[in-house]
């Protein structure tokens, strides 16, 4: 695979609402979004237990190395135009550790998040950019 793995939880609607948002973001076709459901997550990241990866996003890149949480959106915002701002942001010494605490505190609760924002209604409203690499729910 050259492509960057993004392993997601697609039980979360939240989480499956950003997946299809980066669908429309990544114009270069550089990712492959990856469902926890799909046996390919266990295959890409042997190393991860199910546990590891419902708690955060993880992005693991062609040559093995895994990023995760707020990492993972630095990595991948440095691959994708229209999120250059928030991964240079991300860069600020310090910067990474309160976005990793916040990260952790807003994934705890992403269920809740995903009730309160309605992301299943808006998962509907928005459709997936349908890509040869993505198996998105």
């Amino acid at each position: 695979m050259n492509q960057h793995a993004v392993l997601y939880d697609n039980e979360c609607p939240l989480c499956t609402f950003q997946m299809k948002v980066l669908t429309w973001l990544d114009w270069r076709n550089t990712l492959a979004l990856v469902p926890l459901s799909d046996p390919r997550a266990q295959q890409i990241a042997p190393q991860l237990t199910r546990e590891d990866l419902l708690e955060a996003i993880h992005c693991v890149t062609p040559e093995g190395r895994i990023h995760r949480g707020a990492r993972a959106i630095r990595f991948l915002g440095l691959r994708l135009p229209l999120l250059v701002p928030v991964a240079l942001f991300l860069w600020i010494p310090g910067v990474i550790i309160l976005a990793e605490i916040i990260y952790r505190w807003v994934s705890r609760r992403r269920l809740l998040f995903s009730r309160l924002f309605g992301c299943k209604d808006a998962c509907a409203i928005l459709p997936a950019r349908k890509r040869e690499q993505d198996k998105l729910a």
